[in-house]
Parts: C-alpha cells; structure tokens; sequence
C-alpha cells in the first residue's frame, strides 16, 4: 500500500493527526522530526542552533530518502520540508501527499502553547509566521489533498483523510475503529 505523507505549516496537526490515522489504519507512523532527534540525539532547536538550518535540512533530506522506501506508513513531515523539490518528488513517488492547512491566527495559538519552534525564536512571531506562511502556501497547494485543520480536532482531520482516500479508492475495506 503507499504511503500516506502529511504536509503543512508548524501547527496544522501533522503529528498529532497522523498519529491518530496510523492507528485506524493499522499502519506504521513516522515523524520525519522526531526520527531526525533520534538519529541525532539532539532537539531539532539544537540542531538549529548549533549546525543551522542548512544542516538541519540535509538530516531532513537524508531521512526522507529513507523513509520514502518504506510502504504502508503514515508520515508526518516538518513543516520545511516542501522547500526542497528532491523531498517532494520522493514523497510523491512513495504516496499520497495531504497538505493540512489552517489560518494564520490557529496556527499562532497552537505554535505558542507547543515547544520550541527554532524558526519562531524571534521578536514578532505573528509577522514571521505570516511571512514563511506566505513563502510556502503555493508549495503546499501541490499537494493531492488539502484539508483545512482551523476549526477540526485531529480525530476528525482523521476520518476526512480517511474518507477522502477511499473516494478516490487509494483504500481498500474498512478502518478499524
């Protein structure tokens, strides 16, 4: 079966969502993050503060070459990971990719009560969460599917997702649940 990759902004449920859907799937998770922590046995804020951003995209780019060989999995991408083309075209090659979305004001309240996010580090996070929001929409927007999480509890973008596949009959019998 392929794989079921999640794409979009910091904050739009990735995680949390795709959690949920391995298990009603019955399929292996994947967090591209927190496979990077792992590997590294560093945070990914560590990572950016003590390598940087380029660095911290070649450990991404290297773990999705991984991972888009696995099948049957659902994976959860970093909100980046759209700014490489190479990521996008393994991705795609490996299965279905569902941008979830959700407004700028939901997704400034979720990234504030969640960790450290290293590209928020800054003065004015609604003006720099705006402004990468903007620099990536288009980038998302390639994606096969595009679910809005604004006003949805991840159970719910869940069971979309879920029924979104078995319309277009990328799945077959019943989720358990």
């Amino acid at each position: 079966m392929k794989n079921i990759v999640l794409i979009g902004f910091m904050g739009t449920g990735k995680t949390s969502t795709g959690r949920l859907l391995a298990g009603r799937l019955n399929r292996t998770f994947i967090d591209i993050d927190k496979k990077i922590e792992i590997q590294t046995g560093l945070a990914i804020s560590e990572i950016f503060q003590l390598y940087g951003e380029n660095h911290f995209r070649q450990l991404e780019r290297d773990v999705i070459f991984r991972v888009s060989r696995y099948h049957n999995t659902v994976i959860a991408t970093g909100g980046g990971v759209v700014l490489k083309q190479e990521n996008m075209i393994r991705l795609k090659s490996s299965g279905i990719i569902i941008a979830l979305t959700a407004s700028l004001e939901t997704i400034l309240e979720r990234t504030s009560r969640r960790g450290v996010r290293p590209l928020l580090d800054c003065e004015d996070r609604a003006e720099r969460v705006a402004r990468l929001f903007n620099d990536r929409a288009n980038l998302y927007m390639k994606a096969d599917y595009t679910i809005d999480t604004t006003c949805l509890p991840p159970h719910h973008v869940a069971e979309r997702i879920i029924g979104l596949l078995r319309e277009g009959r990328h799945l077959r019998g019943r989720s358990k649940g």
